[in-house]
């Protein structure tokens, strides 16, 4: 029997959508600004500091099958470690500011993975949810009666920190550098994904038992992962504290957590650009729905429903419309589909 008779040739695909989806709505962000007004500009600026927070958990649950809850109290302790270097430390400088949150994203990250991941038994999904969700629940808690950081009231940065050698305030130019920040971080994630670890993280979300029969230490990849995420959801609470000037004991909380999770779900889950598109698309409904003076007390409803009905008619998310799901979980484009053909016709 030839081989071309074995493969279909016509599921192997001409063209890689994915990139050209990826490029396109990196390419119209930067165009935004030339066309928005300045709130426009400032609210699309928060919702890429979100957008880093949803690419964290979509690295532990859409690549590696970590349901985890606890992104949220990352994102609030990064952005306090920032509060408290300036206001209690005097520090004005971005660079340290930064390595302050993602020096205590790493830390709590390994300490707090290490709780979940490197006990005798194999944790379930159950237990790591149940306990990220407890940890972001304690987190908010403790923050909201510890007086030395303002307790219930947060904390305010008065301060202006210069990135760039330009002032760190809501417009264009902290929009721009936002979005370089995003591009860094998608692109290092995008790099992570497609390694040698991204594929062992793959393995395991889908299965577990066969990587740990072929002799692979399941749990240090998902330490990995944990940790890499809570660095980056810290990094970007550090920066979303500067660019809003505040950072209360809710950002710590299981809300920004489950919007995480939201926000994947609708943009697409399994692919990074899902998670960008899915916080967009949702901060942007919300923004708008509650101006409408018709639902004005009730977009919180439609909002739901609106998620609800995309979550189980579109699986995959908005991605899903214009990536197909072997290029979402992981195809490897060109080279080895060249290949391929190349051995099929061998075998005519």
């Amino acid at each position: 029997m030839c081989l071309k008779n074995k493969i279909n040739m016509n599921k192997i695909p001409k063209y890689r959508a994915l990139p050209v989806f990826e490029g396109a709505v990196f390419a119209l962000l930067l165009f935004v600004p030339l066309i928005a007004d300045k709130f426009v500009i400032s609210s699309l600026t928060v919702f890429l500091l979100l957008s880093m927070l949803a690419i964290s958990f979509e690295l532990c649950w859409g690549y590696t099958g970590i349901l985890t809850f606890g992104q949220g109290f990352f994102f609030g302790i990064g952005g306090y470690v920032v509060a408290i270097l300036m206001n209690k430390a005097q520090v004005i400088n971005f660079y340290v500011l930064s390595a302050g949150a993602i020096g205590i994203g790493i830390l709590l990250g390994l300490f707090f993975g290490a709780f979940l991941f490197l006990g005798k038994r194999v944790p379930t999904i159950i237990f790591i949810a149940i306990g990220t969700m407890t940890l972001s629940y304690l987190g908010e808690r403790f923050f909201t009666g510890w007086a030395w950081v303002g307790a219930a009231n947060g904390q305010t940065l008065w301060e202006v920190v210069e990135v760039f050698g330009v002032e760190f305030i809501p417009g264009v130019k902290a929009f721009y550098v936002v979005m370089f920040f995003l591009t860094i971080i998608y692109l290092l994630c995008r790099f992570v994904v497609r390694s040698q670890l991204g594929l062992v993280c793959s393995g395991l979300r889908q299965s577990e038992e066969r990587l740990k029969f072929l002799g692979y230490q399941i749990q240090v990849p998902k330490l990995i992962i944990f940790t890499f995420a809570a660095a980056i959801a810290s990094f970007a609470g550090g920066v979303f504290s500067l660019h809003e000037g505040f950072v209360g004991p809710t950002s710590l909380g299981f809300t920004f957590s489950a919007y995480a999770a939201l926000y994947c779900l609708f943009g697409g889950s399994g692919t990074l650009i899902g998670a960008i598109i899915g916080t967009i698309a949702i901060e942007m409904a919300r923004l708008y729905l509650s101006d409408i003076n018709m639902i004005k007390h009730y977009w919180q409803i439609v909002l739901g429903a609106i998620l609800i009905v995309v979550i189980l008619f579109r699986p995959h998310g908005i991605v899903g419309l214009f990536v197909g799901t072997r290029e979402r979980i992981g195809y490897f484009g060109f080279r080895g589909t060249r290949k391929l053909k190349v051995k099929a016709d061998k075998y005519v």
